[in-house]
């Protein structure tokens, strides 16, 4: 930019232009969208940008807008389009007497331009694990490392609880899939390295998110965008980096696990055992597995 540190400051937002990249500051407000104080701040790289706009807004507004790379931004990448304008992390918003000042900022923008299509890696920051969510049917979190499920007792379907709680190595995961939770039947659901067999025809069918171990699911106020995107970003960004370095894996032994924990899942084993949901050979070997952990 011809000057840096301008800032440019509007609603919800404040944009500093650097000789290199755009730093988005979010405000904390009441009335800023939840995803944005989730974001804190975000540096764009300008090489990550492949166009602005500015656009006339709603109610005396107007709107500057930098396009992103496709392939450069892990968050957009994961939320694939879901996000509602309001939403958009890219967008700002300003009073519209500011346009003539915004354009300027467009101008200047646009004439540092120099990369278009797409990225083959991340130029944007992913959110920093560890990060956690509570869904409907468990608790997520990931460390960095591997993605775990810990099912609840009054969400998770008998496939979960049969299955047991889960944990995902990056270095086994392909991708992730994420279905918003403000949309009809919202999930997350982690995809395995070897996605070209899983999408062979002779593949079996994937299960309904709540039959199955690997995904969470959301609703009623559980897994909201401002938790659940940043955290299937930050896997996303995770498990391509681990498939650009490749390191051999190391395993890592499991931690053990609480008493109480283990007996009151070997109780509800229990109930779906007297319910006819768990047969015989299946409680026993669940159980045996359960006690194996203490």
């Amino acid at each position: 930019m011809s000057r840096m540190g301008d800032v440019l400051a509007g609603f919800h937002a404040a944009w500093e232009f650097e000789s290199d990249s755009v730093l988005i500051r979010y405000e904390r407000g009441i009335r800023t969208p939840k995803l944005f104080q989730a974001l804190g701040e975000r540096r764009v790289p300008l090489e990550a940008i492949a166009g602005v706009t500015l656009t006339p807004g709603r109610r005396g507004t107007v709107v500057l807008r930098v396009e992103p790379r496709a392939g450069a931004d892990p968050l957009i990448e994961a939320a694939a389009g879901q996000l509602k304008e309001s939403g958009d992390p890219y967008r700002l918003v300003l009073p519209a007497e500011r346009e003539t000042l915004a354009e300027y900022y467009a101008d200047e923008l646009r004439a540092l331009l120099t990369e278009s299509g797409k990225t083959e890696r991340y130029l944007v920051a992913p959110p920093e694990a560890p990060l956690h969510f509570k869904a409907y049917d468990g608790k997520a979190s990931f460390d960095g490392t591997a993605v775990s499920f810990r099912w609840s007792w009054t969400g998770a379907s008998s496939a979960k609880w049969k299955a047991g709680d889960q944990s995902f190595p990056v270095a086994d995961l392909g991708g992730v899939e994420w279905r918003s939770p403000e949309m009809f039947e919202g999930y997350l659901r982690l995809l395995p390295r070897d996605a070209e067999a899983a999408a062979a025809p002779a593949a079996p069918a994937v299960p309904q998110a709540d039959q199955d171990p690997a995904a969470v699911v959301f609703g009623l106020g559980y897994g909201p965008v401002h938790e659940s995107l940043p955290f299937a970003a930050a896997v996303l960004a995770a498990v391509r980096e681990r498939s650009a370095s490749a390191p051999v894996p190391v395993p890592v032994p499991a931690p053990r696990r609480d008493p109480a924990d283990i007996a009151e899942r070997i109780r509800h084993l229990g109930e779906l055992h007297q319910q006819g949901l768990v047969t015989d050979e299946e409680f026993s070997s669940k159980k045996a597995e359960l006690l194996a952990e203490l």
